[in-house]
């Protein structure tokens, strides 16, 4: 598949003029982006593509091929920070981006780019960006799945989406694996789960990763709970309930990321570390309540989709605190459920699920 767009030049005339994303920050969505990097890469493999990355997803840059570089600059959430983007602006200008694909919606997200006179500046349309964007889609509200959203902008204007998207990677080198390990005293024997207990609120959290981690470890399998700080209350129960248990859970998320690249198999909330897990190829069992698997799961298969058979009237509410209070939609998905896709996971590593299809709605629409 070819663009019909010519790639902008420098202005000096010395090459292809680079191109910068502008992805949304949360983890998930930032592996998701890396879809957009090969996309962009298969249409002209001589361009130059940068990320803009805050502090805490920078990491994830690092293993993502076909990038150039990470700009890594933090605004703070829900503020303008009109100064913070003067700065970010600063150092985007001698970059002589000639494009810039914005991906999130805000009039924030746009700014900087606008500031630094990156002559193409592409997004969805959103709050009030007129001027600020010059090449304006408005694709927004036919294309439900955030990846058709972001992934649309790398095409040129009007063109039909792709049959399949080119999946997000993340290569994580041997030899790094292997140091992190002895760094954090784990053998480089064994079979290992990674159980990813976090989320994005409540509703989107399963209730009986203690019970797994102690069915776990009583079949001898090594157990590691990853995550961030907000993890450390629940990385403390579940050791308290499986003592055998490491809670590798802390600050870096680097320390993540190679723990899912160690792993024989993870088991995650639909949360960020679950797109991580997949996009590095490791079997990974998802856990949907609240959330549709079609909207919100990786594009990378998944090993097993862990949701109720039949929906709840009140799913999918797509919120982060149950808005009914009973929290069905995740309590009722028993603990023997999740250990046998575990255990069949680890019997047949490279087997995936069936790729997620959308609702009839959608289809027939």
């Amino acid at each position: 598949m070819k663009s019909d767009v010519s790639p902008l030049r420098s202005p000096a005339g010395g090459g292809k003029a680079p191109l910068l994303i502008v992805p949304y920050q949360w983890i998930g969505d930032f592996v998701r982006c890396h879809s957009v990097v090969k996309l962009l890469k298969s249409l002209d493999p001589e361009r130059p593509v940068d990320i803009l990355a805050s502090t805490n997803a920078a990491p994830l840059t690092r293993y993502m091929p076909g990038l150039r570089k990470a700009i890594v600059f933090d605004i703070p959430r829900r503020q303008l920070a009109v100064k913070k983007n003067l700065a970010l602006a600063e150092i985007l200008r001698p970059q002589k981006y000639g494009q810039v694909l914005v991906m999130p919606g805000t009039f924030k997200a746009a700014l900087a780019p606008f500031l630094a006179r990156i002559p193409k500046r592409t997004g969805l349309v959103g709050e009030m960006r007129f001027g600020l964007l010059n090449d304006i889609r408005y694709d927004r509200k036919r294309l439900p799945r955030m990846i058709d959203q972001c992934a649309s902008l790398a095409l040129p204007r009007g063109a039909p989406l792709p049959p399949a998207w080119p999946m997000p990677e993340l290569v994580v080198p041997k030899e790094e694996i292997s140091a992190w390990r002895q760094k954090h005293q784990l053998p480089e024997r064994g079979v290992t789960v990674a159980l990813a207990p976090g989320a994005v609120g409540p509703s989107k959290r399963w209730h009986d990763y203690e019970g797994l981690a102690k069915a776990l470890v009583a079949k001898a399998y090594s157990v590691w709970i990853i995550g961030g700080p907000g993890e450390k209350d629940q990385a403390k129960q579940i050791v308290s309930a499986a003592p055998q248990a490491r809670d590798l859970t802390g600050t870096d998320l680097t320390d993540a990321i190679l723990a899912l690249a160690a792993a024989d198999v993870a088991v995650s909330n639909d949360s960020g570390l679950l797109h991580v897990a997949a996009a590095l190829n490791t079997s990974s069992i998802g856990i949907f309540g609240p959330t549709d698997p079609w909207l919100w799961a990786p594009l990378n298969p998944l090993a097993a989709v862990a949701q109720l058979p039949h929906r709840l009237a009140c799913q999918p509410c797509h919120k982060p605190v149950c808005h009914v209070g009973h929290h069905r939609c995740m309590r009722d998905i028993p603990m023997a459920e999740i250990l046998a896709l575990t255990e069949a996971a680890l019997a047949n590593p490279a087997a995936r699920a069936a790729q997620i299809k959308p609702p009839h709605a959608l289809i027939s629409a």
